[in-house]
Formats: C-alpha cells, structure tokens, sequence
C-alpha cells in the first residue's frame, strides 16, 4: 500500500477499476477516520458503536464502488455517501425498536424478486439528492436542539470527543478529571436517547 500517497483519489479509483485491487485496502483504511468522525455524532438504537462503524464503512465502499469523476471530489462524494448509509440505518433502526426480541430473518431465503434478505439488510436502498438534503438538514437541526438542552460544559466536551479525543485527553485539554469528563458524556448520551 506504499505510493498511493502520490495519487488523488480520483487516480486511485482509476487504478482500481485499471484492475489494481490493492487500492481498495488503501482507501478503505484512509478515510476509516471520516468514518469514526461521522459516527460519533451519532446514536444506533440497540448496537454498539462499532455496527455504526461497519454501516459507515459499507457506505465508504458504496462510494468507491458508484464513484463517477463527473460527480464531485471523491470526498465530499464519500461523506455523503457515508452519512447516508448511516441514516438509513438509524432510520431502520428507530422502525425495528418495538419489534419482538425472537423474530429473526434468514439471510439465505430469497423474499422477493428484486433480490435476497441480505440485500435488504445491507441497505440497497437508495436516497434521492432531495431526500439526502432533507437528512442533512434534520440532522442539522437535532444538532442545534441538542445543543440548546447540553449545558456549557457537555457542549465543550461533546465539541472535543467529537473532534476525536477519548475522555482522558477530553479531561487533560480542560482541566477537569477524568470521571467528570466521563460523567458529561453519560449525560450527553442520555439527552441523545430522549431526542
């Protein structure tokens, strides 16, 4: 994977449709860190926040696999890809929470025409540009609510645990303990899950 540095993303994706497959690996692991950023702004009702990474780095693939040169920079393209992914999950998500712990669907059985289960469950679904506009403007929005409900401090803490920082380095930028710090974002968590 060493000497991609060289390339644009753009020629990346080139090389890789030029039959170069080990490309892939390199842009997969480059942009993990968007993919972590993305997620932590956000809440998978009933997962851990590594599905929330695995959804988003399904979205990072669909990119890579739609991505059209006539289409904008390879990075704002994966993000919004990306984010999509994510919301469409959170969307599934939020619709699936009242359903019954032992139902279960099998992967293998071929529910209808266009495709398999497993299709349905990797999110084949796609947004039109209005309605991914739509998503990023509600997502604005709670952005805006949830700041209105956190208090000074849970703002600044979820400013810095957004922009990457564990809670330990969260409590050596503002002076504060660990276990306050800690205590911030278990509250910012709980006013998150009554959003």
């Amino acid at each position: 994977m060493e000497g991609y540095e060289i390339y644009t993303d753009e020629q990346l994706i080139q090389r890789l449709r030029d039959g170069d497959e080990s490309v892939m690996d390199y842009i997969l692991n480059k942009y993990k860190p968007l993919v972590r950023k993305e997620c932590n702004t956000l809440y998978l009702i009933g997962a851990e926040n590594d599905d929330l990474i695995q959804e988003g780095m399904i979205g990072l693939f669909k990119a890579v696999r739609d991505y059209k040169e006539s289409e904008s920079h390879f990075y704002h393209f994966a993000k919004l890809c990306i984010d999509r992914q994510l919301y469409s999950a959170i969307d599934k998500a939020k619709r699936k929470k009242h359903q019954p712990l032992n139902e279960y669907v099998s992967f293998f059985v071929d529910e209808n025409e266009n495709g398999g289960v497993l299709e349905d469950f990797l999110g084949q679904n796609t947004m039109s540009p209005e309605q991914m506009i739509i998503e990023q403007e509600k997502f604005e929005e709670f952005k805006k609510s949830l700041q209105k409900d956190l208090s000074g401090m849970e703002n600044e803490v979820l400013k810095h645990y957004l922009d990457g920082n564990d809670y330990i380095q969260i409590a050596d930028i503002m002076g504060k303990s660990p276990k306050s710090i800690d205590n911030a974002l278990q509250r910012i968590r709980q006013k998150i899950k009554r959003k």
